[in-house]
């Protein structure tokens, strides 16, 4: 599953300054390793308050269909400096892929975002609470209830090349139970718009790799790579 992104920095930044802008797009990945396709429908929006941004993943397989959902609330009320943010985060994830489930889980905390001059390079930090109901884990052998934890997120995005080209991504630390958990997808995408004629068709083509520890039922470190095509609208 991913959280790749419109870069969730903009959640922080862009509501200060486009207060009518949105962004949303289509993204198809073929993952080589899974054997699966992904749809990603991502969506930003900018408020007088803040802004929000969810993403819904599908997972296509011969055996089976899954699906995970992420939905994100910034509130932005101050600035501490020119050019840095502190935001305040809600959250909800969660989801099934095929046979395991995703713990369902809601975060909150705090964002701090910044950006270069021309917003052509954006970060942000975040440091949540995470709360897990229901979630089990087995302390020796006996189930025991962990219904609390933390996470850690970075996110950034670049565009370069003259706007050819745009890297962004995340990387997300949590720990559930005795287990250390490591997320990260960065993404690369060559942007078509920029050749001549191509003006107002929105395709980028790229694709992410996932890098991820104990993740998704797994036990260890993977390398999952996936390409396609992504959709700006």
């Amino acid at each position: 599953m991913k959280r790749n992104a419109i870069v969730l920095l903009f959640v922080a930044l862009v509501a200060n300054f486009a207060s009518k802008a949105e962004a949303q797009n289509l993204q198809v990945l073929n993952d080589t390793e899974r054997g699966c396709v992904t749809t990603t429908l991502e969506m930003f929006r900018p408020d007088a308050f803040g802004s929000t941004f969810y993403f819904v993943d599908m997972d296509y397989s011969p055996k089976a269909v899954g699906a995970y959902v992420e939905i994100a609330r910034e509130f932005c009320f101050w600035q501490d400096t020119e050019w840095n943010w502190l935001s305040v985060h809600a959250e909800f994830n969660g989801g099934l892929a095929g046979a395991y489930s995703f713990n369902n889980a809601w975060l909150a905390g705090l964002t701090y975002s910044g950006h270069s001059d021309d917003f052509s390079k954006t970060w942000s930090l975040s440091a949540m609470y995470k709360a897990m109901p229901g979630t089990i884990i087995l302390d020796g052998l006996l189930p025991k209830e962990q219904p609390h934890g933390f996470q850690l997120t970075g996110v950034w995005g670049i565009s370069f090349a003259n706007g050819w080209c745009s890297f962004s991504g995340f990387a997300d630390f949590w720990r559930e139970g005795k287990t250390n958990i490591f997320l990260s997808e960065p993404q690369l995408w060559v942007n078509l718009n920029k050749i001549n004629g191509w003006d107002n068709i929105p395709l980028s083509v790229g694709g992410e790799i996932e890098l991820s520890n104990n993740f998704g039922g797994s036990e260890g470190f993977y390398v999952r790579p996936a390409f396609g095509a992504k959709w700006t609208f």
